[in-house]
C-alpha cells in the first residue's frame, strides 16, 4: 500500500527538540607568577574544572573556572615549589544552526566538554619571573526548545497498518526511465 493510495492529512505538532548546536576548540595563554623566580618547569597541570552554560546573543556562553598548578624549581634547581592560580573564563560558542520556529521562552542550553582544559606548554617568560602556560579546551553546546514540526496523519490511525509495509512517495520519480544495466558497479 502506498501513501498515494490514501489521502494524507497533515498536522503541526509542538515538540521539544534540539533547535541549535555548536562546537568550539580554543587555545588560550595564561601567565602565572610564582613566589620565587623559576629556574625550570617540572610539571604543569589543570584541576578543579567547573562550568555552566548560558544563552547569549547568537550563541551560548560557557562560563567556568579551573586551577593551574605549576611545579617548578628555583634557587639554581636546588629547591622546588608549586605555584597555584585560579582562572575564570567565558567562552562564546556560536550556534551553527538555529531553528527559526522555536519558542524562545522555552529555551534550555547545555554544554559538554569534548576536551577538558589541558596544559600543552609551560615556559619561563623572558623576564624570568613568570610562567607562560598554553591551555587547550573544547566544548559542544546545544539549544533545546519547543518547536513546530509537520507530520503526516493517516486517516483511521495506525490500526490500518497491521504490520503492512508502507511505501512513501511524493509523486512520479525521475528515475523510473533509467536503465539499471548502465549503472557503474565500481562506486
Amino acid at each position: 500500500m502506498t501513501i498515494a493510495d490514501k489521502q494524507l492529512q497533515y498536522r503541526e505538532i509542538m515538540t521539544k527538540a534540539v533547535c541549535g548546536k555548536g562546537r568550539k576548540f580554543s587555545t588560550v595563554t595564561h601567565t602565572v607568577t610564582p613566589p620565587h623566580h623559576p629556574t625550570s618547569i617540572l610539571g604543569a597541570w589543570i584541576i578543579n574544572h567547573q562550568y555552566e552554560a548560558v544563552r547569549s546573543g547568537d550563541g551560548i556562553e560557557v562560563i567556568g573556572t579551573y586551577d593551574i598548578n605549576i611545579w617548578y624549581s628555583y634557587s639554581k634547581n636546588s629547591q622546588t615549589d608549586v605555584a597555584k592560580e585560579s582562572v575564570h573564563y567565558v567562552e562564546h560558542v556560536n550556534l551553527s544552526y538555529v531553528d527559526p520556529k522555536h519558542r524562545p521562552s522555552t529555551e534550555e542550553v547545555s554544554a559538554d566538554v569534548l576536551q577538558e582544559p589541558n596544559c600543552i606548554e609551560a615556559n619561563i617568560s623572558s623576564n624570568g619571573a613568570n610562567v607562560v602556560v598554553r591551555v587547550e579546551r573544547e566544548f559542544a553546546v546545544e539549544l533545546v526548545a519547543e518547536t513546530k514540526v509537520c507530520v503526516a496523519v493517516l486517516p483511521g490511525g495506525c490500526g490500518d497498518l497491521d504490520g503492512k509495509d508502507m511505501e512513501f512517495s511524493l509523486g512520479d520519480s525521475d528515475y523510473e526511465d533509467l536503465d539499471p544495466d548502465l549503472l557503474d558497479d565500481e562506486l
